[in-house]
């Protein structure tokens, strides 16, 4: 079933945050809300000052990284071990570059590494013509980091009261669970009737931007799931996953930023953030991420043997538009932002150099809407002015 509702105007904005794709407890509304804003200021500030969107869209996600409330960098799951072990990537729509990082512990901002590989891909080959890396994975990945200026930062130090807590809530829940299976063999009904599954918890955050000469440019960072094996790497890290970001190409061509949060393995196993930018070349961009969230999320083979398929997604599409080509005028910019979730719920965050404060939402299923199986679709358009002022 799918559960449609209403679209919005939007009117001059760069960069979209989204705080995970999940559960938002109306309780800590306030403070999902302000860290999307921070975000937002931080990505802002960046642009006015001339910055291009590769670099605005590393400050958001280093802001959000920073916040305790969030699934990522500081306040990230503890794994099995009691460990954190962080995701993230980074895509430019120029230059097409990419960067990651899988499973790496010891790094307060996993998005810089990320960046830093990126940077580091565009300087060309390396000695004796070796290719540079564009992901790196735990240990290697620390020790790129560090050896790249990037200072550590101890695992004990990203944790919070909060992760710590439902580290020892989830461990207890595992180790009855496991009795149970070990007594009776019903793990599976016990999973289904013990409260909230360990699962539960936020999961990515991401950021896309579009400058004011039309580039594109996407970030996501997570901690991953709860109780995750060590070693596991989410969607945040994967390409085609996690962000995709591509500039416009020729004149019949969008160009278009993605951001996906939510399950890791059902976005993996869907590629959703590039088969959303693949959709929403189609005219009607509302029309095309719906169709892609039905039948290649929801209802994708690829999925078919799940009870429910999580996730949500962020999309940015611009074209430039008009006949103006002077150099004293920069063509204006049609911008659509759209976002889409199968979760409960799903924050997000909007501004523009022109905005003195960012807009925040947190988008919500309909009652009696299942997560897992049905579908909110949401977003606005706007026309960014065409003169350099």
């Amino acid at each position: 079933q799918l559960q449609l509702f209403k679209t919005q105007h939007i009117n001059y904005f760069f960069p979209v945050f989204n705080l995970g794709a999940g559960y938002h407890s109306e309780s800590k509304a306030k403070e999902y809300k302000h860290v999307c804003k921070r975000a937002c200021q931080k990505a802002v500030d960046r642009l006015r000052a001339g910055a291009m969107a590769l670099e605005a869209v590393t400050a958001a996600l280093t802001e959000l990284e920073d916040s305790p409330f969030t699934n990522a960098g500081t306040g990230s799951n503890l794994n099995l071990s009691g460990d954190i072990e962080c995701d993230a990537s980074i895509m430019d729509g120029k230059s097409l570059e990419y960067g990651a990082v899988g499973a790496l512990s010891g790094i307060k901002n996993p998005v810089l590494v990320a960046r830093r590989l990126l940077s580091e891909a565009q300087k060309g080959k390396l000695s004796a013509g070796r290719i540079p890396p564009c992901f790196l994975v735990g240990t290697g990945a620390q020790q790129w980091a560090l050896t790249h200026g990037i200072p550590p930062c101890p695992s004990e130090k990203m944790a919070t009261k909060f992760s710590l807590s439902a580290y020892k809530r989830n461990k207890r829940k595992m180790e009855l669970a496991e009795k149970i299976e070990t007594e009776h063999h019903f793990l599976k009904r016990q999973r289904t009737s013990s409260g909230t599954p360990i699962s539960s918890s936020l999961d990515t955050v991401g950021a896309i931007v579009v400058d004011q000469e039309g580039n594109v440019a996407a970030a996501v960072s997570s901690g991953g799931l709860a109780m995750k094996h060590p070693g596991r790497v989410g969607q945040a890290a994967h390409y085609g996953c996690g962000c995709w970001a591509e500039n416009a190409h020729d004149a019949r061509t969008y160009a278009t930023a993605v951001s996906t949060s939510g399950c890791g393995e059902h976005l993996i196993r869907t590629m959703l953030a590039r088969e959303c930018s693949t959709a929403v070349q189609a005219e009607d961009a509302h029309q095309a991420l719906l169709e892609a969230m039905q039948n290649k999320f929801i209802g994708s083979r690829f999925l078919a043997s799940e009870d429910g398929v999580l996730g949500g997604v962020i999309v940015l599409r611009c074209c430039k538009c008009g006949d103006d080509q002077s150099s004293e005028n920069l063509q204006a910019l049609l911008v659509e932002f759209l976002w889409s979730h199968t979760t409960e719920s799903m924050c997000v965050g909007y501004m523009s150099a022109h905005d003195s404060k960012a807009k925040t939402h947190i988008s919500r299923l309909p009652p009696g809407a299942v997560a897992g199986q049905s579908l909110a679709i949401e977003g606005g358009v706007c026309r960014l002015g065409a003169t350099n002022d």
